[in-house]
């Protein structure tokens, strides 16, 4: 597929200048930029085939986690917002088990569009990973299935909306609970989400939504899907450096196997 096939160009211009820089100052002031119908319905309605077909292929893992995504504190009490763990279930297919004349993989390698994310997230050039599975994630969540509160590691996402579930399932944040870079982790805050004492914010994505999302100091999590239908989700992952991997341990939890 051409992007001309994958994008709404009409609505989307992404290789104008001005809509770049209207983008990227939407995303500047609030971390988080929506663009739906980005993706059109035949080039979603490919992916989600794609992802139906190759079920067989899904990796699918329950785990426990803090929220910072790092191992307890044990200067900390255990309920402490520091060490409280949250579940996360999903299944996954990797980048490597992707069919190669998919759209996401033509979306996800396409110089015009990794051009317009550049623009966007403030970034000079975008690589895809060093190893075999993890710049393009299609994500499956079954019936109860969740993504526990967390921050991410990483500066910025990029997720594509391919399939929304019945009920639940819906994308919820907070922004600016931490100030990692500074050591402020917002203990009270945290501890405050995980007991519904704080107010977060939804976001219900329909198909074909692009999502820009800047989740280091804003915490997040995908609550359960509450229907049969699966939600699908694909994620692009790009770094500013070539050459990067994701860790071996994470890739081992993620997706069970190094390459």
């Amino acid at each position: 597929m051409t992007l001309t096939e994958i994008i709404d160009l009409k609505t989307f211009p992404i290789a104008d200048p001005e809509f770049r820089a209207a983008c990227k100052r939407q995303f500047d002031e609030s971390g988080v930029f929506v663009m739906p119908g980005f993706v059109m319905p035949s080039a979603i309605s490919s992916i989600r085939d794609e992802g139906e077909a190759n079920r067989d292929k899904v990796y699918g893992n329950t785990e426990q986690h803090t929220v910072y995504l790092s191992k307890p504190d044990t200067e900390y009490p255990e309920d402490h917002a520091r060490n409280r763990m949250v579940t996360s279930s999903k299944g996954c297919i990797t980048d490597d088990l992707m069919p190669q004349d998919s759209a996401l993989r033509a979306l996800y390698d396409d110089p015009e569009f990794r051009s317009f994310l550049c623009e966007v997230l403030g970034e000079k050039e975008l690589h895809e990973y060093a190893d075999p599975l993890s710049s393009i994630n299609l994500h499956f969540h079954e019936t109860g299935q969740e993504l526990g509160w967390h921050f991410d590691n990483s500066s910025f996402s990029i997720t594509l909306m391919v399939q929304v579930p019945e009920a639940g399932g819906q994308f919820e944040y907070v922004t600016g609970v931490r100030d990692a870079d500074n050591g402020e982790m917002g203990f009270d805050d945290v501890a405050d989400i995980l007991d519904g004492k704080k107010p977060v914010e939804v976001m219900e994505a329909e198909a074909g939504t692009l999502v820009f999302f800047r989740g280091r100091n804003s915490i997040h999590r995908v609550a359960p899907n509450a229907g049969e239908r699966t939600r699908m989700l694909a994620v692009l992952a790009y770094n500013a450096e070539p050459g990067v991997s994701l860790s071996e341990a994470a890739r081992m939890t993620f997706y069970g196997r190094l390459n």
